[in-house]
C-alpha cells in the first residue's frame, strides 16, 4: 500500500468481497446458515497450497466448463458472498464467477485479464472466504477494464468501477495465487497471520479519521 495521502481515499464503509461478515452471519435464519456453512466447507482455507499456486489457462469450452461455473456460482451465492475463483475449490484453471451485489446478476470469466487499471485508488478493508475471520486494508483502483471469454468461448470485455472493480480484481488474484494478506501493510498482514494461526479473528485497528462502521462486509464490492 502506497504511504502518500494523497495517493488514495480510505472507503468508509468496510468490504467483503466474498462474504458478509460475522454480525451479520449471526442475523441469518439457520437454514440460510446451514446452506452458508456447506458452501464454505468446499472453499480452501488458508494453508492450503493451492491458494498460493497460480491457475492455467482454459483451452477447452463446454459442457464440463459450464457445469463448473454453474456449481461455482452455486457456492458463492450459497456462501453469501459476491466472487469466487476456481482456485480457491482447487480446480486449477482460470475461472472466477462474481456479482456486484447479492441482487445482482451472477456472471462468469473465463482467463481473464486486467487490460487496464485506473490511477485513481481507494483503500478499503477486504474480507475472504479463504481466510475466515479476517479482514485487511487493501488499496486497489476505483475502475478496471477486464477481458476474457464466457463459458462458451465468447469474447466479454468488463468495465467496471467500484465495488465490481474491487471484486474483480480481487478473484483475478486469486487465479495468480495472490491473498489479500500480500496486499495489506506489513503491520495488518503481521496480526492477520497470528489471528489465523491461532484460529481467532483479526480486522484492522480504527483510526481517528475513520467513521464508526458495521464490520459486516456490506457492498458499497464487490
Amino acid at each position: 500500500m502506497t504511504d502518500s495521502p494523497d495517493a488514495a481515499v480510505r472507503e468508509q464503509q468496510p468490504l467483503s468481497p466474498e462474504g458478509p461478515g460475522d454480525d451479520a452471519v449471526s442475523e441469518l435464519d439457520p437454514q440460510t446458515r446451514e446452506r452458508r456453512a456447506a458452501a464454505l466447507a468446499r472453499v480452501r482455507t488458508f494453508g492450503d497450497p493451492v491458494l498460493k499456486s497460480r491457475g492455467t489457462e482454459v483451452k477447452s469450452f463446454g459442457p464440463e466448463l459450464q457445469g463448473e461455473a454453474a456449481e461455482m456460482i452455486s457456492i458463492m451465492r450459497d456462501a453469501l458472498g459476491v466472487g469466487l475463483a476456481a482456485t480457491q475449490l482447487g480446480i486449477m484453471h482460470r475461472l472466477l464467477v462474481f456479482q456486484a451485489g447479492l441482487d445482482a446478476t451472477p456472471s462468469a470469466i473465463v482467463n481473464p485479464e486486467l487490460e487496464w487499471l485506473s490511477d485513481d485508488l481507494a483503500i478499503a478493508i477486504e474480507g475472504c472466504l479463504s481466510l475466515p475471520g479476517v479482514t485487511v486494508d487493501v488499496e486497489r483502483p476505483l475502475h478496471a477494464r477486464v477481458r476474457g471469454r464466457d463459458v462458451h468461448g465468447e469474447p466479454v470485455l468488463v468495465e467496471a468501477s467500484g465495488l465490481e472493480a474491487r471484486v474483480l480484481q480481487h478473484e483475478i488474484d486469486h487465479l495468480d495465487g495472490v491473498l489479500i494478506l500480500d496486499r495489506t501493510e506489513r503491520e495488518q498482514r503481521k496480526g492477520a497471520l497470528r489471528a489465523l494461526r491461532e484460529g481467532e479473528a483479526y480486522s484492522p485497528p480504527s483510526t481517528d479519521d475513520d467513521s464508526p462502521t458495521e464490520a459486516d462486509g456490506t457492498p458499497e464490492e464487490a
